[in-house]
């Protein structure tokens, strides 16, 4: 199953998206890919504090982005905040095989609307050529944000995109549950879940007028 097979066409504020079972969403008029909490280096982060995690997150997560980008034809990719988790991200092997990435990528144009993790961890490197903006940053009928709660501010001045909640959908039966990933999908606001490998996931419920589409890995389902 290719990357596009799975995704899910919805229409928000005049304007139809891809939800993605890569737990990503992209917008074909823009060419653009927006991923939410990729959270580079939170591995790094818990080892600095000797909690003993897998290696490798860095490098599922550009390997994920260079699929996405590669199946779309993504142009631009936005980061809805959480870029890297903590000043321990800034450590030399995730800042090498990130640098590495972008320099394959360098026709890539990358923003970054700043997130609470990030005003912790600092600005990426300035090599990675990321333009940086602070939340709301409006493009077209969308304000791109981290915080989700900002779509109901009148200052976010469209149909908020928005990540930091992590947000997981749990199915459930008499004898067994599933947390899946999920997307909400509100008449003001649409949260993304959690792109990076290594995030985990709070468990939420639809407020009145919410829908909710579940990614399994491997296509995006509505419920309900």
């Amino acid at each position: 199953m290719t990357a596009a097979q799975g995704a899910l066409a919805v229409e928000v504020a005049g304007e139809r998206v891809l939800l993605l079972p890569e737990k990503a969403l992209y917008w074909p008029h823009e060419q653009m890919l927006v991923i939410a909490d990729i959270h580079f280096g939170k591995a790094a982060a818990f080892r600095a504090l000797g909690v003993p995690v897998p290696r490798g997150t860095t490098s599922e997560n550009l390997a994920g982005l260079d699929a996405l980008v590669d199946a779309h034809g993504a142009r631009h990719v936005v980061f809805l905040g959480d870029f890297l988790h903590a000043r321990a991200a800034h450590a030399s092997a995730t800042q090498a095989a990130m640098l590495a990435w972008r320099e394959r990528r360098r026709d890539l144009a990358l923003t970054l609307v700043r997130g609470n993790h990030d005003r912790h961890a600092g600005d990426p490197a300035a090599l990675l050529r990321i333009a940086l903006v602070d939340e709301p940053h409006t493009l077209g009928p969308f304000a791109f944000c981290h915080h989700p709660d900002l779509a109901l501010d009148r200052a976010a001045a469209g149909y908020a995109l928005a990540g930091h909640i992590h947000p997981v959908y749990v199915l459930a039966t008499r004898f067994d549950a599933l947390r899946l990933p999920c997307f909400v999908v509100g008449p003001e606001r649409m949260i993304l879940p959690s792109f990076g490998a290594f995030t985990g996931g709070h468990a939420i419920r639809p407020a009145p007028g919410e829908r909710i589409y579940v990614s399994s890995g491997e296509a995006v389902h509505g419920i309900g």
